[in-house]
Parts: structure tokens; sequence; C-alpha cells
């Protein structure tokens, strides 16, 4: 967060000193400021969405082991008879009760990673008579990765998005609408070759042309093909995740991508984890 916040700065401050008007500078920052409070809530989210994951298969595994643990104390009550009735029904209704949490549990959890298998199908079959090393769909834990290479987006240096790569982003826009719970992260990377030229003026490095190019393509999104741009957050990692080593021209190739993440709102996990188990 800070780094976006520092990339977003910077790239203000020379906006204001080279590349516009006093009158685009001040909407440049007060999209910044906008966006800014978008991309916490964000972050927040994110990290929330994460913890309740864990905290839910940790939650499971409890609630196992705490039904194993009433189906032992239901036994030994009827194998030696010292427990009234009273116990005996209320054991059978704590079991019932864990049983019955456990499959709530299960379903949601099927059907979000239903959902997700679904979704990545879709976009596998609209995207099929791409190049595979142009574009790459997975899913991994819960969550479908959409990678584009820059060759297929940009011009060597630029961050304006080509003409031809718009066919693309708009098959991804179809599905990303038809999905509306979900929200959408684009990211930009690059490898780690220093940069050198800019036919704008406004891109300095590797940070900034990362950034720009992840919030051409939300704005794109956005703009052309009408994708929500409360569900959007754009954001640049520079030369710093690689995917491989960044160690001859091939592996450099496959670093420099833009990939938009597609994140499900766990709403249902997170109702079924606030609900106690009594």
């Amino acid at each position: 967060m800070k780094i976006i916040k520092l990339v977003l700065l910077s790239s203000i401050g020379l906006l204001a000193m080279s590349c516009v008007s006093r009158k685009e500078f001040e909407q440049a920052k007060a999209n910044y400021e906008s966006c800014l409070e978008r991309n916490v809530e964000k972050d927040r989210t994110i990290t929330s969405l994460k913890e309740r994951n864990k905290s839910l298969e940790e939650q499971m595994n409890l609630i196992h082991k705490q039904n194993d643990v009433l189906q032992q104390n239901l036994a030994d009550c009827m194998a030696t008879g010292k427990a009234g009735t009273v116990n005996i029904d209320k054991l059978i209704g704590q079991i019932n009760e864990s049983n019955a949490y456990i499959k709530r549990l299960t379903e949601a959890r099927a059907k979000n990673d239903s959902l997700n298998l679904a979704l990545s199908n879709k976009l596998k079959r609209s995207l099929d008579n791409l190049n595979d090393s142009d574009v790459d769909v997975q899913v991994q834990k819960g969550v479908v990765f959409i990678s584009l290479s820059d060759k297929m987006l940009y011009k060597s240096g630029s961050y304006d998005v080509l003409p031809t790569a718009e066919n693309v982003l708009e098959k991804v826009a179809k599905i990303i609408n038809d999905y509306k719970d979900y929200d959408v992260q684009v990211q930009g990377y690059t490898d780690n070759d220093p940069f050198k030229n800019s036919a704008s003026g406004c891109i300095r490095d590797n940070w900034d042309l990362s950034a720009m190019r992840a919030t051409s393509v939300v704005k794109l999104l956005q703009t052309k093909f009408a994708v929500d741009p409360a569900r959007l957050l754009a954001g640049g990692h520079g030369e710093y995740q690689p995917k491989v080593p960044n160690t001859n021209p091939e592996n450099k190739a496959v670093n420099r991508r833009t990939e938009i993440v597609i994140l499900p709102k766990l709403d249902q996990f997170m109702q079924l984890m606030d609900q106690k188990i009594k």
C-alpha cells in the first residue's frame, strides 16, 4: 500500500511539473485521493477475506474434533447406562447441530469452488483462439488469474493499450460483467531491465510503467466495456514479483505481463462462520 501511495504521489508531482495543465493536475490529484481511499478499503477487504478463509479451515477442523468428542460421549452414555434420557437427548441434539453446521460450511465452499471453475472455463473458452504465450487463465486458492503478455497489450515502453488488444479485454469484460459479485484487480509487472524511453515523458522507471499500464486497462474496462469502477482496483509491482528468474529474454517476456485477478466475495463463508454452535 505504501508503494502504491509513493508511486501515485510521484506520478502526480511529475504531471504537475511537465505533462499537464493546472486544471488537469487538479483533476489528477482528486482522482488520486479517491483512488487512495478505495485502495485502502480494498486492501482491508482482501486481508479480511484471507484471514476468514484461513479461519474457516481451522474452524472446520475444530468442529470435526468436537463432533468426535460428542459421538464418544454418547457412546459412553449408552454403554454405561449412567446418563439419563435428558443428557442423551442433549448430546444427540448437539451432534445433529454440529453435523448440520459442517454440512453448511462444506456446501458453501463447494459452491464457491464451482463458481470459480465455471468462471475460469468460460474465460478459457472465450479466449481459446489466442496464443497460449499471450494469455494464461488459472484458478489458485479460489481466485481466478488472467495473465496477459505485454507484447499483446502495448508497444515497448508504452502504457497505451493497442487497438488489437481491445478484442481480448472486451471478452474478459463481458464475463466480468456476468459475475457482478466479484471484485477485479488489475496488476502491472515488468522485467528487471531499466526503463529507458518514454514517448510521453511522464514515466521514469518500471514502477511508473507497471502502474500506468494497470491503470490504462482499468480505464478501458470502465469507459469502453462498462465494468463498474467500484469493483476495480489498479496497482503496479514493477520488476519485484517475477514469475521466473530474469535470466534470459524468454523469461523476461514472461515477467512482462498484466494480470487481471477476479476475487470472489466470500459473503456466504462470512455469514456461516459468524454463526455460533450452541
